[in-house]
C-alpha cells in the first residue's frame, strides 16, 4: 500500500524567505526547505522550532535544514542546521507553513469537483455568486443567497433564505438553517447551525415547547470545528462575533451573544442567554450557566463550572468558578486536611469517635 500526501507542499522556502518573515539578516546560504517536522524527526529538507525549553535536548541532535529558535539557543544549534533566532519561534513558524501548505487552512473539499455537482440538489430560487463550489450530495433550499469562492463540500445541507458570504468554508455533512454567515468564515464538518434551542415551559402534567424564532448571526473570519453546535433565538438572536474561534463539540444555547476574538476550547456547554465579551478565552470542557455575563478579556480554566458573572480580566476556575488565587488556596487547604486526615487514621493512638 502506498503512503498518500494528503498535504503536499505548495512551495519551498529558502533561508531568506524564512528569515524574512521573522524579521531578520538572512544569513548567507541558498538552502532551502520542502516540509517541515518535529525537533527529533526532522530531516535536511525540513523546518523546524524550538519554542519551549523542555525540548532543549532535541536541538543538540536535530538533523533539520533550518530551525527557528529563541535568541539564546542561537549558538546551540548543530553544525549541519541553520539557526534563525527570533523572539517569536512559534509565530514565524506558523507563518511559513501557512506559505507551504495553504490549502491546509480550510477544510479541503470531497470530490474535487469544480461549479456545481450534477448530483447536488439547488434549488431554483437560490442564488449563487461566481465562483462557489456546491459538491455532490449537498442540498441548498429555496431564496439561499452564497457568496463568491464560497465552497459546500458534500452531503452538506443549506436551509431555506440562508444567506453565506463570500470565501467561506462549509464542510462536509454540516447543516445551516435560519442562519447569516459572513465572509471568510469556516465551518467544519458536522457542524449543526440554527437548530432549535432547547426551551420548554415546564408544567405539572406536559411541558410546553416555547417557539425559537430567532437567528443564528456569524460575522467575519469566525471558524466552527467539526461537530459544533450553535441554536438558533428564542426571542433574540444567537450572534458569534468576528474572528471568534471555537473548537470541536461545543454548545452554544439559544440567544447567546459571544463577542469578538474569543476563544472556546472542545466540549465546552455554554447555556441560554450568557453573553461572552469580546476577547474571553474558554478552557476545554467549561460549563457556562444560563444568563451569565463573562466580561471582556475574562479566562476560565479548564474543566470549570460558571455559575455568575464574572467581571473584565478575570482569571477564574474551578466549580463553582472564582478566581484562581483564591481557587488555588482552595486546594492547598483541601490538601493539607486531607494529609493530616489520613495522618491521624494512621495513628495507633487515634480512636474513632
Amino acid at each position: 500500500m502506498t503512503e498518500p500526501q494528503f498535504h503536499p507542499p505548495a512551495k519551498r522556502l529558502t533561508v531568506a524567505d524564512i528569515a524574512a518573515l521573522a524579521g531578520v539578516e538572512a544569513p548567507s546560504d541558498a538552502r532551502a526547505v520542502t516540509g517541515i517536522a518535529a525537533l527529533d524527526h526532522a530531516g535536511p529538507n525540513d523546518l523546524a522550532f524550538l519554542d519551549n525549553p523542555n525540548y532543549a535536548d532535541q536541538l543538540a541532535t536535530t538533523h533539520a535544514g533550518i530551525c527557528l529558535v529563541p535568541l539564546r539557543f542561537a549558538d546551540k544549534t548543530p553544525a549541519g542546521t541553520i539557526a534563525i533566532a527570533t523572539a517569536q519561534p512559534y509565530r514565524v513558524f506558523v507563518a511559513a507553513v501557512s506559505r507551504m501548505y495553504p490549502g491546509a487552512l480550510k477544510p479541503s473539499t470531497i470530490d474535487g469537483s469544480d461549479g456545481v455537482a450534477q448530483n447536488a440538489r439547488v434549488h431554483p430560487t437560490v442564488r449563487l455568486e461566481k465562483g462557489v463550489r456546491v459538491e455532490a450530495g449537498a442540498v441548498i433550499g429555496p431564496h439561499c443567497e452564497i457568496g463568491s469562492g464560497t465552497q459546500i463540500a458534500a452531503g452538506a445541507t443549506i436551509g431555506p433564505h440562508v444567506r453565506i458570504g463570500r470565501d467561506c468554508s462549509i464542510g462536509a455533512a454540516a447543516t445551516l438553517t435560519h442562519a447569516l454567515i459572513g465572509d471568510r468564515v469556516i465551518i467544519h464538518p458536522g457542524v449543526r447551525i440554527g437548530q432549535d434551542g432547547f426551551g420548554y415551559l415546564m408544567g405539572p402534567k406536559k411541558h410546553e415547547k416555547v417557539p425559537q424564532v430567532g437567528r443564528v448571526i456569524v460575522q467575519d473570519n469566525v471558524e466552527i470545528g467539526a461537530n459544533t453546535t450553535i441554536d438558533r433565538g428564542a426571542s433574540r438572536d444567537t450572534m458569534i462575533g468576528e474572528g471568534t474561534k471555537i473548537d470541536n463539540l461545543v454548545q452554544i444555547g439559544h440567544n447567546c451573544i459571544i463577542g469578538r476574538h474569543c476563544v472556546i476550547v472542545a466540549q465546552t456547554g455554554i447555556s441560554g442567554s450568557s453573553t461572552l465579551e469580546d476577547h474571553v478565552v474558554l478552557g476545554a470542557r467549561v460549563g457556562v450557566n444560563n444568563h451569565v455575563t463573562i466580561g471582556e478579556g475574562a479566562q476560565i480554566a479548564a474543566v470549570s463550572v460558571v455559575h455568575g458573572d464574572v467581571p473584565p480580566g478575570a482569571r477564574w476556575g474551578g466549580t463553582p468558578a472564582k478566581p484562581v488565587r483564591l481557587w488555588f488556596r482552595e486546594m492547598k487547604l483541601l490538601e493539607q486536611l486531607a494529609r493530616k486526615g489520613s495522618q491521624d487514621k494512621s495513628d495507633p493512638g487515634t480512636e474513632d469517635s
